[in-house]
């Protein structure tokens, strides 16, 4: 893998606004990564807010033998009757030692795909998680809190926590950044403090 790491975003119809920004910018400005969007297909998706992504390639995974990691971002067609398949992307970053994430409804994803059998993980809640995806493959790692979980190279969180899945991603593919990843926690949480 390169000294630049090239973090793929897939998107679907109905994908949530808020939940990539964070961790798109701050990867791209601070650590100078190279985002890449996705869908299943290649063709353009509109978000929850109306804007419409045209992305830069498809999810196959003949297209994307670049990526050092991939984040799953959340929509509520991942719980749908008929979701994408997300599985060979998935597995495929990871077999390269790469960072495979979700959040919010793209946990599903990953669910699906097996990545949470040996992996602790977080969701929208345990109850949700299991309602949409009953007896996946690790669900007994289930940890129910309110902010991101990284487990090896996977990780997770709910639709609440852009802001700690873009720092539990980031420290997942920047383990050696210690310091410039400190910073940018305590940039977040003085937010939070003094908002409080």
């Amino acid at each position: 893998m390169s000294d630049q790491k090239t973090i793929g975003f897939l998107f679907i119809e109905g994908f949530a606004d808020w939940e990539y920004g964070l961790l798109a910018a701050s990867a791209v400005e601070w650590f100078g990564a190279r985002a890449v969007s996705l869908t299943p297909d290649g063709k353009p998706v509109t978000g929850i807010s109306g804007f419409k992504l045209t992305p830069d390639r498809s999810a196959s995974i003949n297209e994307n033998t670049d990526l050092d990691a991939v984040a799953v971002i959340g929509s509520d067609h991942w719980a749908g009757k008929t979701p994408p398949d997300a599985a060979e992307l998935l597995m495929a970053v990871a077999s390269r030692g790469g960072v495979a994430g979700g959040i919010c409804a793209g946990t599903l994803a990953l669910a699906r795909a097996g990545m949470f059998e040996n992996a602790r993980h977080t969701s929208n809640g345990r109850d949700w998680i299991s309602r949409h995806e009953s007896g996946y493959a690790g669900d007994g790692n289930y940890q129910d809190v309110p902010h991101a979980v990284a487990d090896g190279k996977i990780v997770s969180a709910p639709g609440s926590a852009p802001g700690t899945f873009a720092l539990a991603f980031l420290q997942t593919l920047y383990p050696e950044k210690g310091s410039e990843l400190a910073r940018m926690r305590t940039l977040f949480a003085k937010e939070y403090a003094e908002a409080s």
